[in-house]
């Protein structure tokens, strides 16, 4: 059993990393400008709802090659692997508990896939590279920083700075298997709040490990 509160804020784990949590509101080959990660993962907290954005322009004409391509070139250098995150699936989620418990944003940022790492490291090797699901990887990504936009602020709105006791947690029996990535999907934990019965809910979205390091793809959640 874990508890975590307020006054114990999360450990760092394999450095940082940026994380981008504004919508995309052009195609991918023009990018506006971003906010600051943490001022990013903040502005969700204060208000998921103002977070909210037109989906970005795609034309359906190019080939989803043509898509990756763009998107790439709007992203930057091809980054290598994951930066941040955690050495193991435990290790993040009792990392995301204690954030949660600290109201952290900083770490929490720290522990989610960020657009660079989605361009280069998990849309290509995923099945919306090819009917019957393709799916442009702009309005993919649009999708995913959309549902953390409003998963993490209405999480913390409800949960942050509060003594939260893990008392265990479950994803998936075996992951879901893309090239060199392992996506663990399913994934709810078992909670006990301050003054109410414990009960399992989905508070982030799945998990990506990959070469040995963990980070969560989206906070997409139950509220």
């Amino acid at each position: 059993m874990k508890i975590f509160s307020s006054a114990r804020p999360p450990s760092r784990l394999l450095g940082s990393a940026p994380i981008l949590l504004s919508a995309l509101l052009v195609a991918a080959a023009c990018v506006p400008d971003e906010p600051e990660p943490r001022e990013a993962v903040e502005a969700a907290a204060r208000s998921p709802e103002s977070e909210r954005r037109a989906p970005p322009y795609v034309d359906s004409t190019f080939p989803i090659e043509e898509s990756l391509r763009r998107f790439r070139e709007a992203i930057g250098p091809e980054t290598e692997g994951l930066s941040g995150g955690a050495p193991s699936r435990d290790a993040l989620v009792e990392s995301f508990v204690a954030a949660l418990a600290a109201s952290d944003t900083a770490a929490f940022a720290d522990m989610l896939m960020t657009r660079e790492e989605f361009g280069w490291l998990y849309y290509p090797h995923t099945r919306f590279t090819a009917p019957p699901y393709a799916q442009a990887p702009a309005l993919l990504w649009f999708q995913i920083e959309s549902g953390t936009s409003r998963g993490l602020g209405r999480l913390l709105q409800r949960h942050g700075g509060t003594e939260l006791v893990l008392v265990g947690y479950r994803c998936a029996p075996e992951p879901l298997i893309e090239e060199r990535n392992n996506i663990w999907e399913e994934c709810v934990l078992r909670i006990d709040p301050p003054e109410s019965e414990p009960v399992e809910t989905r508070l982030f979205g799945s998990i990506l490990e990959r070469n040995g390091v963990f980070k969560f793809v989206s906070y997409t959640n139950d509220f």
